[in-house]
């Protein structure tokens, strides 16, 4: 059972062998890079490429380690009972499962994404350390025993918002996705708009790779926001030409607001090119 990359998803190979690794070691994948790298998506092509289902749990801030194995909901039991509803005598009835429990009550192999943990409060992956070494966990509740039938491929992604516990550290394959080069950039876009016009792609990477440069931006333009722009232009038939300038700093490009986030970084831009207008350069 190897990653090898898919016809959608542009896989480097440290990537591919850091996939690898972890399904060799039996370890969860710890990824970590900028917004917009494709975390979240490498979980789905890894799925897709193994062909194994993918039970995707998506972190919030209030979320609590254990919502991923289960939840008894009292409230509708208390509900019920004041009912007269005969369901109340099962206390089953009212334990909800959570991600982890339907991965490992799985037949076959599968791959669980735990998407952005570090949105999560500070004690929440040591809180799953037990669940994710031995792949069981006790539901009080029902006095049952759920243990995993077959240890899935558990893929944890975070942006690095907070520093994650060396406990939780140790247990993990950690590999960090680099953003990509110019390269790279290209076999992404190849894939996602084939047969692109070369004179048009050319120069919106410049643009884009220039623009990231910028010193002091606050939200660099990530490879999503690339793509978003890439169909802009497209669809508003925007020549190569409309993109070229002696100094690139001189003009915010068009349709910008595919690439600039927010306004901190508009007039950030719109200084710096008063001022390259301003000194003549």
């Amino acid at each position: 059972m190897r990653f090898n990359g898919t016809d959608t998803y542009v896989a480097t190979d440290d990537l591919m062998l850091a996939v690898n690794a972890a399904i060799q070691l039996e370890r969860p994948l710890l990824i970590k890079g900028e917004p917009g790298t494709g975390k979240t998506m490498l979980a789905e092509e890894v799925a897709r490429a193994l062909e194994q289902p993918l039970f995707q749990w998506h972190i919030k801030s209030t979320t609590k380690a254990q919502h991923g194995l289960y939840e008894y909901d009292a409230v509708s039991r208390l509900r019920d009972s004041q009912l007269g509803d005969d369901r109340v005598h099962d206390i089953g009835n009212y334990i909800v499962r959570g991600k982890l429990w339907d991965a490992f009550d799985h037949d076959g192999r599968s791959v669980v994404l735990i998407d952005e943990v570090d949105k999560a409060d500070i004690e929440f992956p040591n809180d799953l350390l037990r669940e994710l070494d031995r792949m069981e966990f006790y539901v009080y509740e029902t006095q049952q025993l759920i243990r995993a039938r077959q240890r899935p491929l558990i893929i944890i992604t975070s942006n690095n918002e907070k520093e994650l516990p060396d406990a939780f550290l140790r247990r993990c394959f950690f590999h960090y996705i680099r953003f990509p080069d110019k390269a790279t950039m290209e076999q992404i876009v190849e894939v996602h708009y084939p047969g692109l016009k070369k004179a048009l792609l050319k120069e919106a990477l410049e643009v884009f790779f220039e623009l990231r440069e910028v010193p002091g931006l606050k939200k660099k333009p990530s490879t999503s926001e690339l793509l978003d722009w890439l169909k802009l232009l497209m669809a508003e038939d925007i020549p190569p030409e409309a993109l070229r300038s002696s100094d690139k700093r001189e003009m915010i490009p068009p349709l910008h607001g595919a690439l600039l986030k927010n306004e901190q970084d508009i007039h950030l831009f719109e200084r710096l090119a008063f001022m390259h207008r301003r000194n003549g350069s």
